[in-house]
């Protein structure tokens, strides 16, 4: 095959291929009452980003990315004075492309209920994400192991644990 050739064909590939590959960087947010969102690369990089440093397997690494309250925001998730009563039982599911799945309670997402601030980082040390690790991977600040460092994340749901009380 001449090298014209390999170039059409590799370029037919990624024409077909790209549009694949932009769907499996989005991200997909579910909220309570049914809401979703979808996130591409594009949104999360116009939102704003915030910077941690945090041990990973005895390895300081700087992570950037968007609060998950900011993006549980989209999808309805009440955050500061808002976020009580039966709010505090909900719990938000975090699944990962290879099915690896984490839960931490929405209260801990808050920074009016919890110093240490849980990410969705799309850098890791000044550059994207590598293979592997992203485009997306949750980060939680304070957390002495590392087994809820998700990595490749596809979707954030919130989910209520307790019943809601009649109004």
């Amino acid at each position: 095959m001449s090298a014209a050739a390999r170039r059409a064909l590799l370029l037919s590939l990624a024409l077909i291929l790209a549009p694949g590959l932009a769907a499996a960087q989005s991200l997909a947010l579910k909220g309570l009452a049914g809401q979703s969102a979808t996130v591409t690369p594009a949104d999360l990089a116009t939102m704003r980003h915030v910077t941690l440093t945090v041990s990973v397997e005895g390895k300081i690494h700087i992570y950037e990315g968007v609060p998950l309250t900011d993006l549980l925001a989209r999808v309805g998730a009440p955050s500061g004075k808002a976020l009580k009563g039966a709010d505090l039982s909900d719990v938000v599911i975090v699944t990962a492309k290879d099915g690896y799945v984490v839960a931490v309670a929405l209260a801990e997402t808050d920074p009016l209920v919890r110093k240490d601030q849980i990410i969705l980082a799309d850098k890791a040390d000044g550059a994207p994400l590598p293979d592997g690790l992203g485009p997306y991977r949750l980060v939680v600040e304070g957390d002495q192991r590392g087994a809820r460092l998700a990595r490749m994340v596809v979707s954030v749901e919130l989910r209520q644990l307790a019943p809601r009380p009649p109004n």
